[in-house]
């Protein structure tokens, strides 16, 4: 099981050029892939997002790959150039009779034009560098998915174990329910005075008709039939988020079944405590894989 939730990052340098790659996902439906990269070097996209599908079949994955060239780290950015663009502003100020004003934003955003007018080295000469750099980044992203997956199973396990216990002891009870509806009624028609006989073929008849309404025998087979196999979805390798989220909405059916037919107050506060378990595993099985 591994969560639609991670993140990598690596660096690399070629060609007097140094660049980072960032993956970082959260859950979606499907896979939804953007990839970030310099004008120059669009034709490492396809290559990149095939990279990433070999490791992610759903989630939001964003790709950043982020460059800076060797004379822009050393010098941070062309002085003259920088020096040229201001001198230029302040003069056409003049020019057009505007007060001129260096601000601190201003500033950066010559210094950042200067910056994106740098060329980037071609495509073929980094290419391979660039992959590998994906590869290890894409390492770190699917050990922390694996990671994070880890601790979601951990999690489901306890509220399963939990579902187990609740749906136990709504089996321990529901055996009782038709004979207590019974008793209950004997004693309405004692209070009442009414001269029937325990015997008595209404008396029978609706007692039959109410035991059969409340049955919740086939529910619970059910009910522990969808919780078997969403306990081994959770050591299932690959893509489980939708099988599992197909058991919750049946698991969710039984149990709505079990709490309308039952009509006992025991089973009543059982089925209470099912419906907040479903619902904790529901949040969070958004976020498997």
């Amino acid at each position: 099981m591994k969560s639609m939730t991670g993140f990598g990052r690596a660096a690399g340098t070629v060609a007097d050029t140094s660049f980072s790659v960032q993956i970082s996902s959260v859950n979606r439906k499907g896979l939804d892939l953007t990839v970030s990269l310099p004008d120059e070097w669009t034709e490492l996209e396809a290559p990149i997002a095939e990279a990433v599908r070999r490791h992610a079949t759903r989630g939001k994955v964003n790709v950043r790959l982020e460059v800076e060239t060797g004379h822009v780290a050393a010098a941070g950015w062309d002085e003259p150039a920088v020096t040229a663009t201001i001198d230029a502003l302040r003069s056409l100020s003049r020019a057009q009779g505007t007060p001129f004003s260096l601000t601190s934003e201003l500033l950066w955003n010559i210094v950042s034009s200067q910056r994106r007018g740098r060329s980037l080295p071609d495509v073929e000469i980094v290419r391979s560098a660039v992959m590998d750099t994906v590869e290890r980044a894409l390492v770190a992203f699917a050990e922390m998915r694996v990671r994070e997956g880890a601790a979601l199973e951990a999690d489901f396990r306890q509220r399963l174990a939990s579902i187990r216990q609740a749906v136990a002891a709504v089996a321990e009870r529901a055996p009782l329910v038709a004979p207590a509806w019974r008793e209950q009624l004997l004693k309405r028609l004692r209070e009442a005075e009414l001269d029937l006989n325990v015997e008595d073929e209404r008396v029978l008849k609706e007692v039959a008709f109410f035991a059969d309404r409340c049955d919740i025998a086939e529910e619970l087979t059910r009910l522990r039939s969808h919780i078997d196999q969403f306990e081994s979805l959770l050591v299932t390798p690959g893509e489980t988020g939708r099988k599992s989220e197909f058991l919750l909405q049946e698991l969710g059916r039984e149990v709505n079944t079990i709490g309308s037919k039952a009509n006992d107050l025991t089973i009543s506060k059982q089925v209470i405590e099912l419906k907040n378990e479903l619902e904790r595993i529901k949040e969070q099985i958004a976020n498997v894989e």
